[in-house]
This record gives structure tokens, sequence and C-alpha cells, in this order.
């Protein structure tokens, strides 16, 4: 346990120092590449932000328990959805500010989040499924990508080279702290027997939401607004489409539809209500960050209830 205990609280100072870099880096490499900050927050840091969750996935495909991995995805997004952007809105202690263009290239968000539902309301993913939500999750990359990019440059090749290198350099950090945080974590929780469930919910679904949490943190302190929310809304995509995809692709799996129907179900609505309060002058208060932290909640208690 004493070992378990040192190697959580080892694990989060990783996380915290890695989200620092990267928010820093990240910052810099959006200025060299004229690129805004949502963007870079959404394409580049989510891609690497996804990486815990998506080895947990790929390792539960391989091993032929791809429903479990499904689940943890749902969950995961579910959490950033609801939990992440309360937590960084109670710790900035202000109101938290969206750009118009964030909203305005993101009106179809939520429907494609609602796509793996829809194709997986027979309770199974083939791999034509999983292309198609590989393809979707691209294209939606694509076209935002298309529409953050600039004309003019302001720094050399090599500065936006230097920067990118120190920006993954420090994600890695984020994902290796991540990754030892939850293992830590479960241990812990398996010491002082907790049910497994709520491991799986609050451990696993929390754990991997770590690297966008801590990084969006630091982001929202430093008013970098709009990088956290790119990064969280960029993970949460990529989850929903190209790692649910992946793991069909790697092994087309059935699973229980209750995943489909509340996990599934919960992770649409959120997208929905954050993009309710998003819209609602273009700023996220405290009052909604309640209303998200009481969401979460309110799918913690469902899902405890549906799994018991």
């Amino acid at each position: 346990m004493t070992s378990n205990l040192f190697i959580f609280f080892a694990a989060f100072w990783l996380v915290i120092n890695g989200a620092t870099m990267a928010t820093k880096y990240a910052a810099r490499l959006a200025e060299g590449f004229r690129l805004s900050k949502y963007l870079v927050g959404f394409v580049v840091v989510a891609i690497i932000s996804i990486l815990p969750e998506t080895f947990i996935a790929i390792n539960s495909a391989v091993e032929n328990l791809s429903s479990f991995g499904l689940g943890i995805l749902f969950g995961s997004n579910i959490v950033d959805l609801t939990l992440v952007f309360a937590l960084i809105i109670f710790w900035a202690g202000r109101e938290i500010k969206v750009e118009s263009k964030i909203l305005k290239n993101h009106v179809v968000y939520p429907f494609f989040l609602l796509l793996p539902l829809v194709l997986g309301l027979n309770g199974n993913f083939s791999r034509l499924e999983g292309f198609a939500l590989i393809i979707a999750g691209a294209a939606f990359y694509y076209m935002t990508l298309r529409g953050g990019l600039k004309n003019k440059e302001t720094y050399s090749k090599n500065h936006r080279l230097q920067n990118f290198i120190l920006l993954i350099f420090s994600m890695f950090i984020l994902l290796f702290g991540s990754h030892f945080v939850v293992s830590s974590a479960t241990n812990l929780a398996e010491f002082f027997k907790i049910n497994p469930i709520l491991i799986g919910m609050l451990v696993v679904g929390v754990g991997t939401a770590l690297p966008e949490l801590f990084f969006s943190l630091k982001c929202v302190k430093r008013h970098d607004d709009s990088l956290a929310v790119g990064d969280i809304l960029g993970t949460v995509l990529a989850d929903a489409t190209i790692v649910v995809g992946l793991l069909a692709l790697i092994n087309p799996f059935s699973f229980p539809l209750k995943i489909i129907y509340v996990t599934g179900a919960f992770m649409v609505v959120a997208s929905f209500v954050l993009f309710y309060f998003l819209r609602s002058g273009r700023i996220l208060t405290k009052k909604e960050g309640f209303l998200l932290l009481s969401f979460w909640v309110f799918f913690v208690l469902v899902e405890f209830f549906v799994n018991r």
C-alpha cells in the first residue's frame, strides 16, 4: 500500500509538471504556425491526450474485451464534457470565455458523437462501421484544421519544429504520469475493497481524463481559455469516432446494449447540454459549472444502479 501511495503522488507530480510544459509550448506552436490556440488544443494536444484511453481500449480489444474498452471511452467522454469543464471553471474562479468561431464551426459536433450510438444500435460494431467512424472523425478534424489556418507565419521552421518536439515531450510526460496515476489508484481501490464498478467509472474514467484536465487547468490560469476548450472537445470527438473505430477494425465485437442506451446516451446529452451553455452568452459561468458537476454525479448514480 505504501508503494502505491508513493507512486500515486509521484505520478500526479509528473502530470502537473507535464501540463505546465505542454501549455507553454502549445501556445508557442499556435503563434509559430499562425493557428488559433483553440485549433492547437483541438488537433495537436487532443490527439496526444487520448493515448491513455486508447491504449486501454486497444489492449481490451486484443484480449477480446472490447466492450470494456467501449464503456471506458464513453465514460471518459462524459467526464470530459461535465466534470472536467466544471473543475476548470471552479479553478479559474471566473467565467470561461468561448470564441464565437468555436460555436460556428461546431454546430454539428454533438451529432458526430451520436454516430457511434446509431451504428451500435444492433449491439455490435463491424470493421466496416469502424472504418466509417474513423473517416467521420478524420473528416471533422480536417474541416476544423482547414478553417483555422491563417496565411502569414511569424516563426521560422526551426522554431516551429523545436516547439513541436517540446510539446510532444511534455505530453508524453503527461501520459506517463497519468498511466501510473490510474494503475496505482486502481491498486489502492482494490486494497480498500471498493466496488469494481466504481473503480471503472471513477478511477479509470477520471484517470484517463487527467491529461486534458491538468492541461486545461493550466491553460485557464494563463487565460488561454480557447486552448483548454479545444483540448477537451478534440479529445471527446477522437474517442467517440476514431478510437471506437480502431477497436472495431482490430476486433469486431458485440457489447451489452446498455452501453449504448445508458452510457452512450449520457455522452450525447452531455454534449448538447454543454453546447447549450456555450452558446448562452459565449461564456461558461460558475452556475453552469455546478449544473455540469450535478449531471456527472447523476450519471455515476445511474451507472451504479444499472450495473449493480
